[in-house]
C-alpha cells in the first residue's frame, strides 16, 4: 500500500493547507503521530474554530492563540492525549467552549457542546466514526473537505485497539461509511493531506479484510494466542511501541471475529475457530 510522506514542517508556524484552513502541527513527534498531531484553524468569516489542540505544550498553544486571533469554538475529534491535552489550558486562555462526542473518555473532558452523529456545528458536520477510538469524530465541511482525525491517514494504517475503547467491527463500518461519501479531501490528524481519499479508504479496509483472513488461518494452524498471532503476522515489526501496536490489532479483530461468531474465546486467554 503506498503511504504518503511529507517535509518535517516548520515549527512554531501556522501554514495554509486549504482555502480558510491553517495548520499547525505539534512538535510531540513519534512512531505513532509522525511529525506530531496537527492542530487546524477554520476561519468562516463568523467563526474561528481550532481541531485538536494536542499536547499542553506552551509555546505549540501560543502558535494557536497568535494565528487564530480570537477564538469561538474548539472541536476534539477524540479524547487520545495527544491530540486533547491541551484543551484545558486553550479554554484558560480564550474562553472558548469545547464541542465533542456526548460520551465523554474523560471525567474532567466533559463537553460544553455534547456533539451526536449529524450533529451541526457552524460550517461542519459531525460524523461519529468509532474504531480507532470509541468516542471518534470526524468533522465534514460543506466543500468536500473532512477533518478525518486519527480514522483515516495519509501517512499510515489506523491502530485499532481492543474493546472498550478501540472497535475493529465499528472500525469496518466506518471506513465504509467514509467511501460512500462524496468528501474530496482529508485533513488528519497527524501527517498529510489526503487527496481523492476513496481509492485509499477502500485499500485499508481490503487490507483489514485480508488481515482478518490471515488471523483465521493462524488459528487454523494451531496458534491460539494472541501474541503467537502478532508474532508470525508482524513479524518484521521491532520498534517496542510498534509490537504493542500490532499486538492491540490481533486483539481488536480476534475480538470482531468472537461477537461475529466465528471464533470462540476460551477462559485461558486464547482463542480458537468456533
Amino acid at each position: 500500500m503506498a503511504f504518503q510522506t511529507e517535509p518535517e514542517p516548520s515549527r512554531g508556524k501556522a501554514i495554509e493547507v486549504l482555502p480558510g484552513v491553517l495548520r499547525i502541527t505539534a512538535e510531540n513527534p513519534g512512531p505513532m503521530r509522525y511529525h506530531g498531531t496537527n492542530a487546524y484553524i477554520l476561519d468562516d468569516g463568523a467563526d474561528v474554530v481550532v481541531i485538536d489542540p494536542g499536547p499542553d505544550d506552551g509555546k505549540h498553544l501560543d502558535t494557536i492563540v497568535d494565528a487564530a486571533g480570537r477564538i469561538s469554538l474548539i472541536l476534539l475529534t477524540h479524547g487520545h492525549v495527544d491530540h486533547a491535552e491541551g484543551i484545558r489550558s486553550l479554554q484558560k486562555r480564550t474562553g472558548a467552549p469545547l464541542a465533542a462526542f456526548y460520551k465523554s473518555t474523560s471525567s474532567d473532558r466533559v463537553p460544553d457542546i455534547a456533539l451526536e452523529d449529524g450533529s451541526r456545528v457552524g460550517s461542519l458536520t459531525a460524523i461519529h466514526t468509532p474504531g480507532h477510538a470509541a468516542d471518534h469524530l470526524c468533522f465534514a465541511r460543506g466543500d468536500g473537505v473532512l477533518f478525518s482525525g486519527d480514522h483515516v491517514m495519509a501517512w499510515c494504517s489506523t491502530v485499532v485497539g481492543p474493546p472498550p475503547n478501540g472497535d475493529m467491527l465499528g472500525y469496518f463500518r466506518s471506513l465504509q461509511r467514509l467511501i460512500d461519501r462524496p468528501d474530496r479531501v482529508y485533513a488528519p490528524g497527524h501527517g498529510p493531506l489526503l487527496h481523492e481519499p476513496k481509492p485509499f479508504v477502500q485499500e485499508l479496509l481490503d487490507r483489514r479484510l485480508a488481515r482478518e483472513q490471515e488471523i483465521l488461518e493462524a488459528l487454523g494452524r494451531g496458534l491460539t494466542r494472541p501474541d503467537d498471532i502478532r508474532s508470525a503476522l508482524y513479524s518484521k515489526k521491532t520498534n517496542p511501541v510498534l509490537v504493542n501496536a500490532a499486538y492491540r490489532n490481533v486483539l481488536s479483530h480476534l475480538a470482531k471475529l468472537v461477537m461475529e461468531g466465528r471464533v470462540r474465546e476460551l477462559e485461558n486467554e486464547t482463542y480458537i475457530l468456533a
